[in-house]
């Protein structure tokens, strides 16, 4: 791996608490990511890849729908590669990652209303499995936890509200497998997943925007824990793009969006209407 000394002793400090930015993910991929080496690029990649899961869903219900600039591919690209799946074609890995090639076909083969579970969560668990699957260490543990943290808050609210934990769980890890048969209060993760306990806690809370921000302090902590001695890495360079990632996140839900995903939630669970796709929480 190489090591980026000026690069990021340039990066600016962090605060989840910052309440503006001079940098953001978009400016990393125009300005700092063509100086990374070959190799670590296909680390940075994973992290871009999560908005063009977006943008192929986009595309695959409306070809012509607008897509979001962040991702590395353009609509037309992404487009040529729908229609050449279509048409039975094989694509390299290095045309189209090997996990949105088998999803494209699973959907063009099944139809958008054929699926039993949400589109967005099949997409999800193809992309985790593929990402934990990588040859970086931190990265590929930054995935399977974020995947069971992430599942965990589901499975919690699910048995909450009494719904069906097992189809609010996505993956297919053994704490996965875990979460959707176990009837232990803490689905047998105790000791085995960092920050159980915490989730839990937070899981009885019922202001929303706290517990959001709670959620995104434990994997804050999470990674400068785990990248305490990567100094100059491109573990580093990761961590830099989560973080500024949840603080957009944060500027952009201010205290009017805050009110109305609460309201859209609240009529959610009374099976009013769906959470705006904006609002909900990444997978």
């Amino acid at each position: 791996m190489s090591e980026y000394y000026c690069l990021v002793a340039s990066l600016p400090e962090l605060s989840l608490s910052d309440g503006k930015l001079s940098y953001d993910v978009a400016d990393f991929k125009t300005e700092l990511y063509p100086e990374l080496s070959v190799k670590d690029r296909k680390l940075i990649d994973l992290f871009y890849l999560r908005y063009d899961n977006a943008n192929v869903l986009r595309l695959l219900r409306d070809k012509e729908a607008d897509i979001d600039s962040r991702g590395l591919y353009s609509a037309e690209y992404l487009n040529d590669c729908i229609a050449a799946l279509k048409a039975g074609d094989e694509l390299k890995e290095s045309e189209l990652p090997s996990y949105l090639a088998e999803f494209i076909r699973t959907y063009q083969r099944e139809g958008a209303d054929s699926s039993l579970l949400l589109w967005e969560d099949r997409l999800a668990a193809l992309y985790y499995a593929y990402a934990m699957k990588c040859s970086n260490a931190f990265v590929a543990s930054w995935f399977a936890y974020n995947l069971h943290i992430n599942n965990l808050w589901a499975a919690l609210t699910a048995r909450k509200y009494k719904w069906d934990v097992a189809r609010a769980v996505v993956g297919d890890t053994d704490l996965c497998e875990a979460m959707r048969t176990s009837n232990a209060r803490d689905f047998g993760l105790g000791g085995v997943l960092d920050g159980v306990e915490q989730v839990m806690k937070l899981a009885e809370s019922d202001d929303l925007m706290e517990r959001e921000r709670k959620m995104d302090m434990l994997r804050w902590n999470w990674m400068e824990q785990q990248t305490f001695f990567h100094y100059f890495s491109v573990e580093r360079l990761f961590v830099f793009l989560l973080q500024i990632e949840m603080i957009e996140r944060w500027i952009s839900l201010d205290k009017e969006k805050g009110n109305q995903l609460f309201r859209s939630l609240i009529a959610t669970l009374k099976g009013e209407v769906e959470i705006p796709a904006e609002f909900r929480q990444n997978k």
